[in-house]
């Protein structure tokens, strides 16, 4: 089921009458607003196949080897849920994010899914080129030591690692703080989604929130944006129009019959006994 106006003429009115705000670090920008991550996987083509007078949003891709589940009703700290399902030449995979993620950086992570980028990145480069810190021991903090990342060991039950990304408050000493939110992905999910989201998580580039939008703690700098309401709102429709290009075009590779050899369907002459 596509993007409806109704759906997009809803965004717009919620974002056109509010006063845009410049707020960073973006891992203290608070979650925004949810529809960055389930406009953008519909405009490519994902389908809701959850009860639509449920609060549980769960979206499936084209593919039906994909499917987000948003519940913000869940019982853990893990409000988005995003699994695949394995293939015959790729394993199934599984990935968390908290309740206060900002939706434009999981955002990152789920277009990742329907325009991959160009390369396959080290996932650590985003991280170490913004200045965060990175130690020896597979872990890297953001120069405020809120958000934390960890390449989890291998063990006895594991060939590979597994990424966490948590915020935290301020703690004391070895102490960390209070949980603000986290972000797991299991040791099979692709490099380049974990790369695509470390690109958004540490991109100095500020969010956009409203004035009394909910922040993920009171040390984020807010500011009035230079940008006027109509031009958040444009660039969501950009975006969609983008994604939902690139998965047209995927969609018409896939579909198109493979290409036969002019002298291939040429029968050579039975030879003359």
């Amino acid at each position: 089921m596509p993007l409806s106006e109704r759906q997009l003429a809803a965004f717009a009115d919620k974002h056109a009458w509010r006063i845009p705000f410049d707020t960073s670090p973006r891992h203290l920008a608070g979650p925004g607003d949810a529809r960055h991550v389930t406009h953008g996987l519909s405009a490519a083509g994902w389908s809701p196949v959850s009860d639509p007078l449920s609060s549980e949003i769960v979206l499936r891709s084209s593919d039906l080897r994909h499917r987000l589940q948003f519940d913000p009703q869940s019982a853990t700290s893990a409000w988005w849920r995003l699994r695949a399902e394995p293939t015959d030449t790729e394993p199934g995979w599984y990935a968390e994010f908290g309740e206060l993620v900002p939706a434009e950086v999981l955002a990152g992570f789920t277009d990742a899914l329907v325009v991959p980028p160009p390369q396959q990145p080290d996932p650590w480069q985003p991280v170490t080129s913004a200045g965060w810190h990175r130690a020896s021991d597979g872990t890297a903090r953001s120069p405020d030591s809120m958000c934390h990342i960890e390449l989890g060991p291998l063990s006895e039950f594991r060939d590979r690692p597994s990424w966490h990304v948590e915020t935290r408050e301020p703690g004391h000493g070895e102490f960390h703080g209070p949980r603000i939110w986290h972000a797991y992905f299991d040791e099979h999910t692709p490099a380049h989604l974990v790369g695509s989201f470390l690109t958004a998580l540490a991109d100095h580039s500020p969010l956009q929130r409203g004035m009394y939008d909910r922040t993920g703690h009171y040390s984020a700098v807010q500011e009035p944006s230079p940008l006027r309401p109509q031009q958040v709102v444009d660039a969501h429709a950009t975006r969609l129009k983008s994604l939902r290009a690139h998965a047209r075009s995927d969609r018409r590779q896939q579909t198109k019959p493979a290409t036969t050899p002019a002298n291939a369907g040429t029968t050579q002459p039975a030879a003359r006994r």
